[in-house]
């Protein structure tokens, strides 16, 4: 490649640290990767880094988690999992607030078998596992419904991925498959929770006053938890029992409880790296509600969060009358307020 076209390559595995065509002093998997994405990694701060452009990038799923590389824009996955999580924290990489990139596009290289082949394999594999720990509990369901329904959605995800050209935002079954590659989150919490072991002590309704932006318009965020834990309202909310909204101050929904990923993006990008409050924004906060004694518009905008959920659940019930697999219209109601508690809320001011 450098020689016909010019262009450096790396590649980072689990045994390779890194290895480049690129002229660098170290070529461990920081360096490489800085130099591949110098604009998300801030390499002009480090006088250390050469300021030499890796412009391939060929890895394993080392660095599928915990890593920013939205300059690049074409993301090849060779290799098909059988989880579309494990794609989707792949392209998670690429796919992210910052990037300035006007397109990111995502090619699969499909394995040449069916896909009920594939996915069978996998499941085999798993029940002869659960056969041996089957003879010690005595418990001869092998394949839980949860589970059997999580085999089923993986295939649905992945078909769709083999089959149509999609907005990767876009996907049929109601949720994102973005929304799965939620797990940099999940380990972001658990390091908060390891140093901060109180936080499980926190009461409910807690809130927090952050910058509105051009991205982020005034407006609350609101984190609600469903009373009916057994029950997921359509059996798409991949976070139920609990239900996140962004609501602006107009009314409008800018961001619904379908859309986890994007929620948790925006809430991180409000809120990472600031662990004191904002003097301008509480002080004119507490002066809007005389020091937390009139929350009247919290209090509408929380009745209009819990009204979106209800619409969007209406609009994907008439959605899965016209699609195969069942539909979620009869599986439960949702009345209002009172089928949710407040957890906390995020005021963008």
């Amino acid at each position: 490649m450098l020689k016909k076209y010019g262009l450096h390559t790396a590649v980072v595995t689990g045994s390779v640290e890194g290895r480049t065509t690129a002229k660098l002093k170290r070529a461990d998997m920081n360096t490489v990767l800085t130099c591949f994405s110098p604009k998300s990694k801030d390499r002009d701060m480090f006088d250390s880094i050469p300021k030499v452009d890796i412009d391939i990038l060929i890895a394993t799923d080392c660095i599928s988690e915990g890593q920013n590389l939205q300059d690049c824009d074409y993301l090849i996955n060779y290799d098909i999992h059988w989880n579309p999580v494990r794609i989707i924290q792949r392209f998670g990489r690429v796919d992210r607030i910052g990037s300035r990139n006007k397109v990111i596009q995502l090619v699969n290289f499909w394995p040449d078998i069916t896909l009920d082949e594939y996915i069978n394999l996998k499941s085999k594999v798993e029940t002869r596992m659960k056969i041996v720990d089957m003879t010690a509990t005595g418990d001869d369901n092998i394949l839980s419904d949860e589970e059997k329904h999580d085999l089923e959605y993986r295939k649905t995800q992945l078909k769709r991925l083999q089959e149509e050209v999609v907005d990767i935002e876009d996907m049929s079954s109601g949720i994102s498959i973005m929304d799965l590659g939620l797990n940099e989150f999940r380990l972001d919490l658990l390091e908060y929770i390891k140093h901060h072991p109180e936080l499980e002590h926190t009461p409910m309704g807690l809130h927090a006053v952050a910058p509105a932006s051009k991205d982020c318009p005034p407006g609350v965020v609101f984190v609600l938890k469903n009373r009916e834990q057994s029950i997921n309202i359509d059996n798409k909310n991949r976070l139920h029992p609990f239900y996140m909204v962004y609501i602006g101050d107009d009314g409008d929904v800018v961001c619904d409880y379908l859309q986890p990923k994007k929620l948790l993006d925006t809430m991180r990008l409000l809120c990472r790296g600031k662990d004191k409050p904002i003097e301008a924004l509480y002080h004119r906060f507490n002066d809007e509600t005389d020091d937390g004694r009139n929350m009247s518009e919290i209090s509408e905008l929380l009745s209009e969060s819990i009204n979106s959920i209800i619409d969007v659940k209406e609009e994907n019930d008439i959605d899965s009358l016209f699609k195969s697999g069942g539909t979620s219209a009869l599986l439960s109601q949702v009345s209002g307020l009172d089928d949710f508690e407040l957890i906390c809320f995020l005021v963008v001011k």
